[in-house]
């Protein structure tokens, strides 16, 4: 009866160890889309995992990664292009008032050498 407890635990353990794998490699895969694939290889290579199954997986994220890409390229695209630029500058234009503070300030430069004018002169000499 002992014995049969004693593998009863390490099969729970085991299952554990394989849930808890199962887990980590589920939550790379979600957050791949926001890793470099050196990060993704790095976590999924703390894994007890064989060689072509990490490439898999690496290959995977970056997949879902182009692809999140893409989806968000066409929602701004979509969104961009429903949008009317002249029908906003108006609305701007005709509900708002424009205040503009500036300040202009002209300094002399400092002059390391001979100016453009004095330059001129010894040209014409």
């Amino acid at each position: 009866m002992n014995d049969e407890s004693d593998r009863d635990k390490e099969g729970s353990k085991e299952s554990i160890k394989i849930a808890d794998m199962i887990k980590r490699v589920v939550s790379v895969g979600v957050g791949a889309a926001f890793m470099t694939e050196d990060s993704v290889k790095a976590l999924l290579a703390e894994l007890p995992l064989p060689k072509d199954i990490i490439n898999g997986l690496v290959q995977n994220a970056k997949g879902a990664k182009e692809e999140f890409m893409d989806s968000i390229q066409a929602e701004i695209r979509r969104h961009l292009s429903s949008i009317d630029p002249k029908q906003y500058l108006d609305e701007i234009v005709n509900n708002y008032e424009f205040e503009i503070d500036a300040t202009v300030r002209l300094n002399k430069r400092a002059t390391s050498g001979p100016t453009k004018k004095k330059s001129q002169e010894k040209k014409k000499r």
